[in-house]
């Protein structure tokens, strides 16, 4: 397995391992604000499955019915991650709602507050894993693992010390209440996944910071050539594609014009290893305005 699929597939034994535990805590206490943390580790465990088949699938090489490759698949997994992440808001509203209608007495607090903040700590470590790994190795679908995982933290967090107060005031509409704001954070947190998902499904261009960048790399390394433009970018998953017109003098040869095409793509991809780019190479005449200018030799 690649590293990716390594850290995905530990992320299905540690969201089955704080699944239990956070039921187990609901199960001593009766709190439906804990449920309602419960139910959200269900979400976070069949994510883990999905990012892993998603991060398998695009590890596949290109072939002749998907010659850009399978990238596309990690992104898919993240839209997916982010409705399912809905669903679960809408699930935890319906729990908050009965338990407004019926208040429960919770009983041994402190045993399952301890029980839901192991499982807490658990995630923490494990979120921070997930987003170092998401964005070293360039993967949306572990990094929007990690990043839910995180609000699923601080929910949590905010869920026990909600829970404690309501049995030292004796407050039952307390938890139900809490397991409302949970459901909000949760709302969030999936339209936020969903969003950034659909940003690299709609091939939307790299940060503007990183276009000046390449620009930069093409005006230092193509020395030679006249000038470059129609610089296009677009992210795809854990790859970015780049494509321009580079203009070069009318006696340049073929040979000479590949090499200056291969020099400015080995620049590019000292700074963006995972850019895959395509340089069309055209005559003086074809000069525009609003170019990038090319250093002089």
């Amino acid at each position: 397995m690649t590293p990716a699929q390594k850290i995905a597939s530990g992320s299905i034994v540690v969201g089955l391992l704080v699944l239990g535990l956070k039921f187990l805590a609901y199960w001593v206490t009766g709190s439906v604000a804990l449920l309602s943390d419960a139910m959200e580790s269900i979400i976070n465990v069949a994510t883990a499955i999905a990012a892993f088949v998603a991060i398998r699938v695009a590890a596949i090489p290109a072939d002749d019915n998907h010659q850009y490759g399978h990238h596309k698949a990690e992104l898919m997994s993240a839209v997916i991650e982010g409705v399912l992440i809905v669903l679960a808001a809408i699930a935890i509203f319906w729990q908050a709602y009965l338990a407004f209608l019926n208040p429960r007495v919770l009983e041994q607090i402190s045993l399952g507050l301890g029980i839901n903040i192991a499982a807490g700590a658990l995630n923490a470590a494990w979120c921070f894993v997930l987003i170092r790994a998401g964005r070293r190795l360039k993967s949306a679908a572990l990094e929007a693992d990690g990043q839910h995982l995180l609000s699923d933290v601080i929910s949590s967090f905010g869920v026990a010390i909600g829970v404690a107060l309501t049995a030292y005031f004796a407050l039952p509409w307390l938890d139900p209440l809490l397991a409302s704001l949970v459901a909000l954070n949760v709302l969030w947190s999936g339209w936020r996944i969903i969003r950034a998902s659909l940003r690299g499904l709609l091939d939307e261009a790299m940060p503007e910071n990183d276009i000046d960048h390449l620009k930069t790399i093409i005006a230092h390394y193509g020395t030679g050539a006249v000038q470059a433009h129609d610089l296009r970018t677009r992210q795809d998953g854990h790859s970015v594609f780049v494509d321009f017109h580079l203009i070069v003098p009318g006696d340049m040869t073929v040979l000479d014009s590949h090499t200056l095409c291969d020099q400015i793509e080995a620049a590019i991809k000292a700074e963006f290893p995972n850019a895959r780019i395509q340089i069309h190479v055209e005559p003086e005449h074809k000069a525009k305005k609003d170019a990038i200018v090319i250093a002089d030799a």
